[in-house]
């Protein structure tokens, strides 16, 4: 876990690795729980019948699920102590590349990509690379804009 408490701190990091989280089982019960709260229920993910006869042969978690993940995953490799506040601005390349079956282990590879100064404090992109535990593609890559304000 590193933990940055100076905005210096966090921009000598750019473009560098910053660490890797544990592991992560995505069970069913967590799949339908967010289908739940999304209202996504499509049978991929919630069917275990269907899905089981469908293209991954079991059902598969939301892309958004795994997306949804990251905030935990970050808060296993980092922590930002610095003055002012921290704002999610959102993100900017999110792919999919890989399923996940339920019963799956994700972690998350991140690393600080970029930052830019803005007149308010800074901007910082991580970027997350999310791994299926024996998969050799990831299930999720994106990179999380914050804005750290002075």
């Amino acid at each position: 876990m590193r933990t940055f408490t100076s905005l210096d701190e966090v921009a000598e990091a750019a473009g560098t690795d910053i660490g890797t989280s544990e592991w992560f089982e995505v069970d069913q019960a967590r799949i339908d729980a967010f289908a739940d709260a999304t209202l996504d229920h499509q049978w991929i993910h919630v069917d275990t019948e269907a899905a089981a006869a469908g293209p991954f042969g079991t059902t598969i978690a939301h892309g958004f699920l795994t997306l949804s993940l990251l905030p935990h995953f970050a808060s296993q490799v980092f922590t930002l102590e610095t003055p002012g506040a921290k704002l999610n601005y959102g993100l900017d390349k999110v792919r999919f590349p890989s399923p996940v079956p339920v019963g799956s282990r994700l972690r998350s590879h991140v690393r600080f990509s970029e930052i830019k100064e803005l007149p308010a404090g800074k901007q910082l992109t991580v970027e997350h690379t999310v791994e299926i535990e024996g998969q050799p593609k990831p299930a999720c890559v994106a990179a999380h804009v914050v804005l750290l304000l002075a």
